[in-house]
């Protein structure tokens, strides 16, 4: 937005229009003791010219996935973007469009919402999904609050200790003065024991909350652990990465109730972390629980096909104490971004993505597991992500290999002390032969120097 100063002439206007004389008097309610009476410790105003040189100086010093190879996960990934994304995403009638409020909003919108629902049903494999939530741990927090009112337990959640860090302290947070208790099960091996769950798991605990692929990459036994919340009368969570439907059974299919994930990586950049895409999908019988809107399909008085919001549970649309969350903002352009790049992409170009960066992610972690001094840490099935054990400090190899030209991975230390000494490696489509080879040879120069 351009910046357009207030004129004297224009200020006078205003202070006339309230009936003050200066700008002053609108601070007089401050006592002067908080009040700043020096100027502001800045620099000196720029021109035009030199803030764009000043700010592009700036920007250059970052150095971003397009100009380093990008091993980087953990939630946040560099999947390939067809162009045909950004340019029908940036179409004034999406790009502009607010999320729709009322039944007869944009008939456009409504059609575009319901075309993401259609094919998040069929990526998750189950019944119905809402119109998208913030991002992927929020989505977490919001199934374990609807895991809640659906089976009026309010003892237990249990959590496994796979699940992405972050995600588990957003549930902490919405929990955090709720009723349930919280039971984090540890993944000895980079993944929960169905067993070990089952342990943990009493007549009044409402939902386990699982990630698989998990945020180590390895891939947990669904089917097994929704057997065991199922035979408890509990409900699974179950998030997950979306691009692994390409290749792995859908979560719905495994006895999931209720799936969520992360939709970053459905075309949409990595944006410095955001804004992101949260997915949620359920069972049908448990759709008037589900936070957000719905869209359905029907029929106008003409009898042409149309769109139209059907269930509405935010509290601005229905009584306060019935609402199911205070969601009232979906994140619909990226929604409508993960449409079309799964439109697309088709079910065979999500096969080919996640087949791609499978076999990718496993020849990195051969190459890398060769370097003497390194080993894989976890040896169950994984997706597109491993932990590699280093010899020497992660954060200190990590910036050396940077110095080479590489994203290299992320140190897991500040989330588990146990895997101070490991990196967590992500590999996608798009990374070639060259650039993984690459990066086991800088991990290979830099070791002896970071020991």
């Amino acid at each position: 937005m351009a910046y357009i100063a207030n004129t004297p002439d224009d200020v006078r206007v205003m202070l006339s229009a309230i009936g003050l004389e200066s700008l002053e008097q609108l601070f007089d309610l401050i006592p002067p003791e908080y009040r700043l009476q020096r100027p502001l410790n800045i620099p000196p105003a720029l021109g035009e010219f030199e803030l764009t040189r000043r700010v592009g100086n700036l920007i250059a010093t970052n150095v971003g996935a397009d100009q380093r190879p990008s091993f980087l996960g953990g939630g946040c990934y560099d999947h390939f973007i067809p162009a045909v994304v950004d340019h029908l995403a940036s179409r004034g009638e999406f790009y502009t469009a607010y999320t729709p409020y009322q039944p007869e909003a944009s008939q456009g919108t409504l059609q575009a919402t319901f075309e993401y629902q259609t094919l998040i049903t069929q990526l998750t494999g189950l019944d119905v999904s809402n119109a998208s939530l913030y991002d992927g741990g929020s989505a977490v927090a919001e199934a374990v609050l609807m895991a809640l009112t659906i089976t009026r337990r309010f003892g237990r959640i249990v959590v496994a200790g796979s699940v992405h860090p972050e995600y588990r302290q957003i549930v902490d947070t919405y929990l955090a003065n709720l009723e349930p208790e919280i039971v984090t099960v540890p993944a000895a091996g980079g993944r929960v024991d169905p067993d070990e769950i089952s342990k943990s798991v009493t007549d009044d605990t409402a939902a386990i909350v699982i990630q698989s692929p998990n945020f180590f990459g390895q891939i947990e036994e669904v089917a097994a652990l929704a057997e065991v919340a199922h035979r408890k009368g509990a409900l699974l969570i179950v998030s997950f990465d979306p691009i692994s439907a390409g290749l792995l059974r859908r979560p719905g299919d495994c006895g999931a109730d209720i799936v969520v994930a992360e939709g970053q990586s459905l075309g949409n950049p990595m944006s410095f972390g955001g804004p992101y895409l949260g997915i949620m999908a359920c069972r049908e019988e448990y759709v008037r629980k589900m936070p957000g809107r719905i869209v359905g399909e029907t029929t106008d008085r003409h009898g042409k096909r149309c769109w139209v919001l059907t269930l509405q549970t935010r509290e601005q649309h229905i009584r306060r104490e019935k609402a199911t969350s205070n969601i009232c903002t979906n994140q619909g352009l990226l929604a409508l971004r993960a449409s079309i790049y799964l439109a697309a992409l088709g079910p065979t170009g999500l096969r080919q993505a996640a087949e791609l960066s499978t076999r990718k992610a496993h020849y990195a972690a051969e190459r890398l597991s060769a370097i003497p001094g390194y080993s894989l840490a976890f040896h169950g099935p994984y997706f597109k992500e491993f932990v590699i054990r280093t010899p020497g400090d992660p954060e200190r190899l990590l910036a050396e290999v940077g110095r080479l030209g590489y994203h290299g991975g992320i140190a897991l230390g500040r989330w588990f002390p146990e895997l101070a000494d490991c990196i967590l490696v992500a590999v996608t489509e798009k990374r070639t032969r060259d650039e993984i080879d690459g990066l086991a040879e800088a991990f290979r120069d830099v070791t002896p120097y970071s020991t």
